[in-house]
């Protein structure tokens, strides 16, 4: 019986909205996205400040995270977290008051 790789789900898997986002089970391709529309619903429901789990690695995924955040109209501010909310391993985001799509 030959090996086969995992299904993926046709539809997509809904995220809970709770101003943390774990970016450890996505595609770096799917980053941009993501954080619109992640960033969009905190904004919507009055979530103003946003942690974004990225991950220590090479620094490959926090450097595209804070590329699209510097572009990013719904972003006031970001910044690394601190020791106890991931380090360089997570960045904590502010977003805009009524500047969102």
């Amino acid at each position: 019986m030959p090996d086969s790789a995992p299904e993926l789900p046709s539809n997509p898997v809904p995220l809970p909205i709770t101003g943390e986002l774990d970016l450890h089970t996505f595609r770096p391709a799917e980053v941009g996205d993501l954080l619109g529309d992640y960033l969009a619903a905190c904004a919507a429901r009055g979530i103003r400040t946003v942690r974004i789990i990225h991950g220590k690695g090479t620094g490959a995924l926090r450097e595209r995270v804070h590329a699209w955040l510097r572009r990013s109209p719904l972003v006031e501010s970001f910044a690394l977290c601190d020791e106890t909310a991931g380090s360089w391993g997570a960045t904590r985001a502010t977003l805009a008051t009524g500047r969102h799509k």
